[in-house]
């Protein structure tokens, strides 16, 4: 898949709450109520990345919240793929 342009990244990010790009990726912090909770997300990102064998980079910290970042790695930046999983992954929050 080939790599978005710095304005198809601004037109794509729009599209959805609360994602930024920054350094190379498009990235979200989501809080979730507690600590089961935030490992439940990070459970169900797993299973749809696994789907895609597309897999994102994820931090969980301060016991509720999950940071997502996406990028390509073998393409060196984003693409079409990192913003289909980001818009999954916000359905699932």
């Amino acid at each position: 898949m080939a790599l978005l342009s710095k304005e198809e990244i601004g037109q794509n990010t729009e599209k959805l709450d609360g994602w930024k790009y920054s350094n190379n990726q498009i990235e979200k912090i989501y809080e979730l109520k507690d600590f089961k909770s935030a490992l439940g997300f990070i459970n169900q990102i797993g299973e749809e990345a696994e789907k895609m064998d597309h897999h994102p980079d994820i931090f969980l910290y301060s016991y509720n919240k999950v940071k997502i970042t996406l990028s390509t790695h073998s393409e060196g930046g984003v693409t079409g793929n990192d913003f289909k999983l980001a818009e999954i992954i916000e359905n699932l929050a």
